[in-house]
């Protein structure tokens, strides 16, 4: 005696099954060239009125600061540590917000656990 399946559960599944590992394959594939685009592009942040700029590239590693020379007084060097705290974090924030944008684009939004 044959069991039967409801309709959608049998004979077809490889074929389904298949098509979901493509697609699965296809989505990892855009997300690294993705990440690698990601990871070439610069971002920049100035804070204190353009007093210090810091760039950035997408894997988070800080490639330059510019500080003018105003800026720099002996007798306040707390003030010049919380300008270069907050632009760096703010050029941080700004790579994980186009990461986070990127991303959800082939994704569909959703939130997938490690994805960058």
């Amino acid at each position: 005696m044959k069991a039967r399946l409801p309709q959608g559960y049998g004979g077809g599944g490889a074929t389904n099954m298949n098509a979901m590992i493509k697609q699965a394959q296809k989505m990892q594939e855009d997300m690294d060239n993705i990440r690698k685009s990601l990871d070439e592009k610069e971002y920049s942040v100035s804070v204190g009125g353009g007093a210090v700029e810091v760039t950035a590239n997408g894997k988070h590693q800080v490639t330059a600061i510019n500080i003018k020379p105003e800026v720099v007084d002996p007798d306040d060097v707390e003030m010049l540590g919380d300008l270069l705290m907050g632009a760096i974090n703010e050029v941080m924030r700004k790579i994980d917000e186009d990461a986070e944008q990127e991303m959800g684009k082939v994704s569909g939004g959703f939130n997938i656990p490690g994805l960058f």
